[in-house]
């Protein structure tokens, strides 16, 4: 018997690496894609563990890099078991600063390319008899994100999404889990150019190999939504329920402004 296939984008480093690791070592056999060539470095670290891994080198903010993922995953000839949307970018600094190209580009890459993967992954998993979907969102999910003034508002459609499509699922067998993380110690902000504001600092962060594994494990139990980290994190996903978006909006931008 072959082992089950799963695809993890973003899954050359970050949260994304780390659930990658995790299904590996419960025997997936993996398609994993980021957008540089350390994904095909990744790939080789993971096949240690006794799986299969292919790697796939594409920019998921082009309609052709989300194509080239999933003709990835036909190409297979295999049913796709567990599908894990990780892939993702922020940009700092105020929204009229930034050039609209890369606003779009957020935007294609956060939203508009796992809309196009679910529109192919889902019925194929529901016609399968069942598969999970695992959207990594966002607590910024949750709060206003001045200067991430496109980002935030990206996560919460991915939250929403989740939700709604797992509701007209139900009975299928497929499965949608969304984590939140709150703020990981990755590249992700210095990626986002938010060294100089309160994100850069890495040591006060959560563990990504944490956050994977409270996201796997809420995956593999069904549970539907979850925040991703520590119990300050927990508590700041409570706070956001309480406070208003005035408030969440200030407090935001005083981490995120830059300096």
């Amino acid at each position: 018997m072959t082992n089950p296939l799963a695809l993890v984008t973003g899954g050359s480093a970050g949260i994304g690496l780390e659930l990658a690791r995790l299904l590996a070592r419960d025997g997936h056999d993996l398609i994993i894609t980021g957008s540089s060539d350390r994904v095909k470095g990744a790939a080789e670290e993971l096949r240690q563990i006794g799986v299969d891994v292919t790697p796939v080198q594409s920019d998921l903010a082009t309609e052709d890099g989300t194509n080239t993922v999933i003709d990835a995953v036909k190409n297979s000839g295999r049913p796709l078991d567990i599908a894990v949307f990780s892939a993702g970018i922020a940009i700092g600094g105020a929204f009229v600063d930034i050039p609209l190209e890369r606003h779009l580009q957020l935007i294609a890459l956060n939203i508009i390319s796992p809309v196009r993967m679910a529109h192919v992954f889902l019925p194929a998993m529901a016609a399968n008899g069942g598969g999970k979907l695992l959207l990594v969102s966002s607590l910024s999910a949750t709060t206003p994100t001045p200067y991430e003034s496109v980002y935030g508002p990206s996560k919460a459609f991915l939250t929403s999404f989740g939700h709604s499509i797992r509701e007209e699922l139900v009975g299928t067998g497929v499965q949608i889990t969304i984590l939140h993380p709150g703020a990981t110690a990755t590249d992700f902000h210095a990626r986002a150019g938010m060294g100089s504001t309160g994100f850069g600092d890495n040591s006060w962060k959560n563990d990504p190999a944490q956050v994977a594994r409270q996201g796997y494990d809420a995956l593999m139990a069904g549970t539907t939504s979850l925040i991703g980290g520590d119990e300050a994190t927990q508590e700041a996903g409570r706070e956001h329920k309480r406070m208003s978006e005035e408030e969440k909006a200030r407090r935001h931008a005083k981490m995120a402004r830059p300096t």
